[in-house]
């Protein structure tokens, strides 16, 4: 025996569903913190602050975010003293970079300066010129870190 909407509706105290309503799901995540410096933007001066920082212009001063990632686009062109908890180069640095966490230059990337760091990392092809210090973080040893970093980035610079 079928029935109708309406008995259903009278029965269940809510409302039949209908088939063609789409009801999306929400889902609650976090927001990304993360600020730009486009293509076309220069700033020259000094830039601070807690959020993640992505460039792909140029920055010519300083960089302070102690306890962010600070992210150097394809396109970007950094001359400046960058402090931060984390950096990835794709673009082109020049100057001196202080990580707390780790320094990642990927293939494309060009660093000009010297690195003090815990953790590093080389890519094929990426152009490293300055000196690295690997600073212990309490796991290992630190004369080891300090070699693995200076072979590869004399593998770095050899491919370069």
């Amino acid at each position: 025996m079928l029935q109708s909407s309406e008995n259903s509706f009278l029965k269940s105290g809510t409302p039949a569903s209908n088939p063609n309503t789409f009801n999306p799901i929400k889902t609650v995540t976090a927001p990304v913190d993360q600020a730009t410096i486009g293509r076309t933007l220069v700033i020259k001066g000094e830039i601070s602050g807690s959020e993640a920082l992505y460039i792909d212009g140029r920055i010519e001063g300083k960089i302070i975010m102690p306890e962010s990632r600070v992210t150097i686009g394809r396109n970007g062109k950094v001359d400046a003293s960058i402090q931060a908890r984390e950096v990835v180069v794709m673009g082109k640095v020049t100057g001196n970079i202080e990580c707390s966490d780790r320094v990642d230059i990927r293939a494309e990337g060009s660093v000009s300066g010297d690195i003090s760091t815990v953790r590093i990392s080389v890519e094929d092809g990426a152009a490293l010129r300055g000196g690295i210090q690997v600073r212990s973080d309490g796991k290992g040893n630190q004369s080891q870190n300090q070699t693995k970093a200076e072979t590869k980035a004399l593998a770095a610079t050899a491919s370069a």
